[in-house]
């Protein structure tokens, strides 16, 4: 089975330019452990997750008014939307991630989790 078959979808995605305190807000209100980041022609250029921003966080400062861009990961790894589910699997746990987006061409069309991977696998 392809991955865009169980991604969680329309993605949540923050762009580059918010604020960190707005990214923490929308993570905890989703209750999720990141996002995708994209710039304004909704490229993906990173990902924030919360364990980045809390580790940001712990130097003094004024963490609520800086972007995303200052804490985000720039390397992302990612799952196409063609691809098997077993291989994106394999790529979580060989990068030891809970969730990458999934693409199509340039575009996040969603995120998968561990924890969708898991639903799918007991389901079966």
């Amino acid at each position: 089975m392809k991955i865009a078959n169980i991604i969680k979808v329309p993605p949540h995605t923050i762009n580059v330019n918010d604020t960190i305190d707005k990214a923490l807000s929308l993570i905890n209100s989703l209750n999720i452990n990141g996002l995708p980041v994209i710039d304004d022609t909704k490229k993906l250029v990173g990902m924030i997750v919360k364990a980045d921003i809390y580790r940001f966080m712990i130097a003094p400062g004024h963490y609520d008014s800086c972007p995303v861009e200052w804490v985000m990961s720039k390397s992302v790894i990612v799952a196409q939307s063609d691809e098997d589910i077993l291989t994106v699997a394999k790529r979580l746990r060989e990068n030891n991630i809970l969730a990458m987006p999934v693409i199509n061409k340039d575009d996040v069309i969603g995120i998968i989790s561990t924890e969708d991977l898991l639903d799918y696998f007991i389901t079966q």
